[in-house]
C-alpha cells in the first residue's frame, strides 16, 4: 500500500521526459525509410501477425493501437511497415533500445540528479540548476528565449490564440512568486535538453515539468509527440479534478477499484469530499493520509540518482497453445531466460562493478478442470549464485518448489501462461579491490621468468600481500599455507612448484603461457581461499567489512559459488597471528560456518 512522504520545505523542479514511440524511433533511425512512413514494432511470434509493442504516430492516425495483433493492424492499415523486435534465445531482445536509451539519459543527466525509471522514461531534478539560472540569468533578462520554450503548454494559461507571446510573458513575468521563476527557469532547461537529445541521437522527447514528481509525470503525456508541459501550483486543482481515479499512478488496480466501491469515488477531485480521518478509517493511516496529499497534488516522493537499473529481470509468456505443460519445457525456457539474466548481471559486474544478491522466480499457472477461485502461483526467491548453469538450477528448484506449493498436493494438470526471473538487490562493489594477478603480471613484464620466480619464492617465506587500491601503504597479508603454496624456500624451486601458482610464473617468460595458464591460477586461488576459510585455525575475524556483514554468518559452502574478486576481499578480512596447533571446539573458523548454527 503506498505511504504519505513528507514533503520538502522548499521548492522543487521536477521534470518527466517520455520518448515518443521510443521503439519506433529506434528502427526509424536505424532505418531512415521508415521515416513518415505507417510503422509498428512486433513481438517475435507470428501467431496472428505477432503483438504490437509500439506503434508510430502515423500508423494511430489510422486506428492501430497497441492493443491488435499485426494482422488486424494490416486490416486497419494496408500500408503499415511491421517491424520485428530482434530475437534471442527464443524471446525479445532489448539490448538496442536499453542502448538507445542510455544515449538519452547521458544527455539528461548533464543538468540534474536523473532517475532512469524505464528504458524510454527519465525524472529529473532540477532545482539547483533552476535556482543558478535564477541567480546568474533569469529569463526576464535574456535576449531571447529558446523558440521550443515559447511552444510550451501552461496549465490555466488561457486560450491558445496568441500562445508563444503569453508563454513568452509567463516565463518572463518580474513580479511572479519565487516558485513560479524557478519553475519558468525548469522549463526553459528542459527545452534545451530536449533540443540536444534531437540533435545528438534523432529523438524526439516530450516531458513533463512540475513541483514534484506525481504532478510531473501525469503532465508529460498531455501534449505528444515532442512537445512540453508546465504546472503551476494555481493550476493542480483543475487538472486533479477531472482526472480519472485509475489514471493515477498506484491506483490503476485493488486500491483504485475499492474507492470505486467503497466510496463512490471515480475522479481524483471525488477524494476532496472526504477528511483525512475518513480515508484512514477506511484504508489505514499511512494509506489514508497519502489518499488525502495526492487528492491536493501534494508528494514527497523524491528523484533518485539512479542512472543504472534497481534490479535486471527476464520474462517470456506463453499464451493459448504455447502454454508449457510439462517440467521437461519448463526447463528448457527457464534456462533461456537464465542465461540471459546472467549476461546481464556479468555485463553489470564487469561493466559497473555491481553485484545482484537475489534471484527471484515468478510465474503466472492454472490448474485444469478447477472448478473453485485458483490463488496464485507463489514468486519464490534465494541467494544468487553467479554463472548461468547455477542459475538455471537454482531457477528450476525454486519452480519446483512455487508449483507444488500451488498444486497443493493435488494430482491436477496444470499450464504455465508466463515465466519470469529477476536479480535484484544489487550493490556495489566495495572501491579500490583488485586481483593479485595484476600485480604479477606487471612484475613478470618488467623481469626475466626466473626474477619473477624468485620474488614470488621470497615473498612466499614471509606472506602474501592482497593488494588494495585503498590502502596501498597498509597492504593486507595472509600468512602462507600448505594450500596457497607448497615452496618453502629458494631451495624447494624446483620441488613442488607443479600445479601451484608458482607453476604459472615459471612460464613467465611467454605471454601465450600465461594466457593459457589463467585459468588454472584463478582456480587455484579458489581452492586456497576455501581451504583459508575451513581449516585455517584461530583466525582474527575482521567483522567490520566494507560488505557490512557479519563474517560469523557466511556459508563456507557457497564462498567459491562468489565471483573471484569478492572471495579474495573474504580472505582479506582474516588476519591470523600465529599458528596454534591445538584447540578447544569452538575455536576454529569452521565453528562460525557450522551448517547447523542458525
Amino acid at each position: 500500500m503506498p505511504v504519505a512522504r513528507p514533503e520538502r520545505q522548499e521548492p522543487r523542479v521536477i521534470a518527466h521526459v517520455d520518448m515518443d514511440c521510443f521503439y519506433v524511433q529506434v528502427e526509424q533511425r536505424k532505418n531512415p525509410d521508415l521515416r513518415g512512413v505507417p510503422t509498428a514494432v512486433v513481438q517475435y511470434n507470428s501467431w496472428k501477425g505477432g503483438g504490437l509493442i509500439a506503434v508510430g504516430y502515423e500508423a494511430r492516425k489510422f486506428g492501430v493501437k497497441r492493443s491488435m495483433r499485426g494482422d488486424e493492424a494490416k486490416r486497419v492499415c494496408p500500408d503499415i511497415q511491421l517491424v520485428q523486435v530482434p530475437v534471442a534465445r527464443g524471446k525479445a531482445d532489448l539490448n538496442l533500445y536499453r542502448s538507445a536509451g542510455s544515449e538519452v539519459v547521458a544527455i539528461l543527466s548533464t543538468k540534474g540528479k536523473c532517475e532512469r525509471a524505464s528504458i524510454d522514461e527519465v525524472y529529473l531534478d532540477l532545482t539547483e540548476t533552476a535556482k543558478s539560472m535564477l541567480l546568474e540569468a533569469p529569463p526576464e533578462v535574456l535576449d531571447s528565449i529558446p523558440e521550443e520554450a515559447l511552444k510550451s503548454h501552461v496549465l490555466g494559461l488561457g486560450s491558445d490564440a496568441n500562445k508563444e507571446e503569453d508563454v513568452r510573458k509567463w516565463l518572463s513575468r518580474p513580479d511572479a512568486d519565487y516558485e513560479e521563476k524557478l519553475l519558468a527557469c525548469g522549463a526553459i532547461i528542459v527545452a534545451e535538453l530536449r533540443i540536444r537529445v534531437l540533435q545528438e541521437t534523432e529523438f524526439t522527447c516530450s516531458a513533463g515539468i512540475a513541483h514534484n514528481k506525481m504532478l510531473a509525470k501525469l503532465a508529460s503525456p498531455m501534449y505528444k509527440p515532442a512537445q512540453q508541459t508546465v504546472v503551476p501550483a494555481s493550476s493542480v486543482p483543475d487538472l486533479l479534478a477531472s482526472l480519472p481515479v485509475k489514471k493515477m499512478k498506484q491506483l490503476g488496480g485493488k486500491l483504485g477499484s475499492a474507492l470505486q466501491d467503497d466510496l463512490g469515488i471515480n475522479t481524483v477531485g471525488d477524494l476532496l469530499k472526504f477528511s483525512e480521518q475518513k480515508l484512514q478509517d477506511y484504508y489505514g493511516i499511512n494509506t489514508g493520509t497519502w489518499l488525502w496529499k495526492i487528492a491536493r497534488g501534494i508528494s514527497g516522493d523524491e528523484v533518485e540518482d539512479r542512472l543504472l537499473p534497481k534490479s535486471h529481470g527476464c520474462g517470456k509468456t506463453f499464451p493459448g497453445p504455447m502454454t508449457l505443460k510439462t517440467t521437461t519445457t519448463v526447463k528448457h525456457w527457464l534456462n533461456q531466460l537464465c542465461e540471459e539474466l546472467s549476461d546481464r548481471i556479468q555485463s553489470d559486474l564487469d561493466q559497473n562493478k555491481r553485484i545482484a544478491q537475489t534471484l527471484t522466480l515468478h510465474a503466472r499457472a492454472f490448474k485444469e478442470n478447477e472448478l473453485e477461485p485458483q490463488k496464485k502461483f507463489p514468486s519464490k526467491s534465494c541467494a544468487l549464485r553467479y554463472g548461468a548453469s547455477k542459475i538455471q538450477e537454482d531457477a528450476m528448484r525454486l519452480f519446483e518448489s512455487g508449483l507444488s506449493e500451488f498444486l497443493n498436493s493435488k494430482n491436477v494438470g496444470w499450464g504455465i501462461t508466463s515465466l519470469a526471473v529477476g536479480a535484484s538487490k544489487i550493490i556495489d562493489m566495495p572501491n579500490g579491490t583488485t586481483s593479485i594477478l595484476k600485480y604479477f603480471n606487471e612484475k613478470c613484464s618488467s623481469s626475466n621468468s626466473s626474477d619473477c620466480s624468485d620474488a614470488l619464492l621470497e615473498e612466499s617465506n614471509h606472506a602474501v600481500t592482497f593488494i588494495s587500491k585503498r590502502d596501498d601503504e597498509n597492504p593486507r597479508s595472509i600468512a602462507p599455507t600448505e594450500s596457497t603454496f607448497h615452496t618453502k624456500g629458494l631451495s624447494e624451486k624446483n620441488a613442488n612448484v607443479k600445479g601451484t601458482i608458482l607453476g604459472y610464473f615459471s612460464g613467465c617468460s611467454s605471454s601465450d603461457q600465461r594466457s593459457a595458464n589463467k585459468i588454472d591460477i584463478e582456480e587455484h586461488e579458489r581452492m586456497a581461499i576455501a581451504s583459508e576459510l575451513k581449516s585455517n585455525p584461530n583466525p582474527n575475524l575482521n567483522t567490520n567489512n566494507n560488505w557490512g556483514f557479519n563474517i560469523e554468518e557466511i556459508d563456507p559452502s557457497v564462498v567459491d559459488e562468489l565471483p573471484l574478486e569478492i572471495q579474495r576481499e573474504i580472505r582479506g578480512w582474516i588476519h591470523p597471528s600465529k599458528r596454534i596447533n591445538t584447540g578447544k571446539k569452538g575455536s576454529t573458523i569452521a565453528h562460525y560456518f557450522s551448517p547447523a548454527r542458525n
